[in-house]
């Protein structure tokens, strides 16, 4: 009898002993009315008269609904599944303000989704999913709140019209696609095309300038050919005349040395134009004294020869 009293007395002591984990926490009720809240770590109950009515996670949830139907403004009956982060904030109304909170939160987005929908177009449902969202996230918060719940997030997951929508999206799609890509072959084309009459454009004009340096240093070499020409052609004229000049001073000064008569003289001048008349690049000017004098040469000859 004694030993069944022991075993009674151990298992009541064992489970008085209650062990809380870390982020979570237990509450306790007296008599099947709220007593107070276990904390993390050991936690010890008095048997019979309190019990730990449940343990509750503090971390955040997450929570995946199926997919609800709703109809857009444009009356298309799409399926909409959306994903809830909450967190429990208050456990005492998350456990006594509310029978199912996540029945609740569960009805509570289908109903928020379908008002939140029914005033976009199909349009503006796919593309305005952050809009749904935060308008979604924040009337969830502000309803939860009371049941001790944090809505942290709200994510539409997948939105899916019907199957005759979906294939006329496909093609408009499919088409944009196209357009697309024919835009980008035209402007590819275009662009080439301009790149094309820009390299010819800047291939002439660099032929023409090159044609036009090529003439300007032709014009300039032709230039400094004739100055060197016409610089030469002046430097030897000079160079004759002061020869010619230095000739004739020095002829001059024979002559006032010599004092000859003036036949001699003629004599002379006639031997010069002899000589001259050697080069043939030479252009002779015979004076009217010389003249003179050939003809009275010529006169002597022809006597001389009489006499014979």
């Amino acid at each position: 009898m004694l030993g069944v009293v022991f075993i009674f007395i151990v298992i009541v002591a064992i489970s008085s002993v209650k062990i809380i984990s870390q982020s979570t926490v237990g509450i306790v009720e007296r008599l099947g009315k709220f007593h107070r809240k276990a904390d993390t770590g050991i936690n010890f109950i008095i048997p019979f008269l309190e019990n730990m009515k449940t343990v509750i996670d503090l971390r955040e949830q997450v929570i995946d609904f199926p997919p609800q139907p709703v109809i857009t403004k444009d009356n298309i009956a799409i399926q909409i599944d959306t994903v809830v982060y909450f967190k429990v904030t208050d456990p005492i109304n998350f456990i006594y303000e509310i029978a199912n909170p996540i029945s609740a939160i569960e009805n509570l987005a289908a109903t928020t989704l379908r008002n939140i929908i029914g005033e976009l177009d199909l349009n503006g449902t796919l593309t305005s999913r952050d809009i749904v969202n935060t308008k979604l996230r924040t009337i969830l918060d502000e309803a939860t709140d009371q049941w001790g719940i944090k809505v942290n997030r709200v994510e539409l997951k997948n939105i899916m019209p019907p199957r005759d929508i979906q294939d006329a999206m496909e093609k408009v799609m499919r088409a944009d696609r196209q357009k697309q890509a024919a835009i980008l072959e035209a402007e590819g084309l275009r662009q080439s095309t301009i790149l094309e009459a820009e390299g010819r454009k800047q291939s002439a004009i660099l032929n023409a300038e090159a044609d036009k340096e090529a003439n300007i240093r032709r014009s300039e070499g032709d230039k400094e050919a004739q100055i060197l020409r016409a610089t030469g052609e002046a430097e030897a004229i000079l160079r004759v005349q002061e020869a010619t000049a230095a000739g004739n001073k020095m002829v001059l000064e024979a002559i006032k040395e010599a004092a000859p008569t003036a036949e001699v003289i003629n004599l002379k001048g006639i031997e010069a134009l002899s000589k001259m008349a050697e080069s043939e690049s030479s252009k002779i000017i015979i004076p009217s004294e010389a003249v003179s004098l050939l003809g009275s040469i010529t006169g002597i000859k022809e006597m001389l020869s009489g006499k014979k």
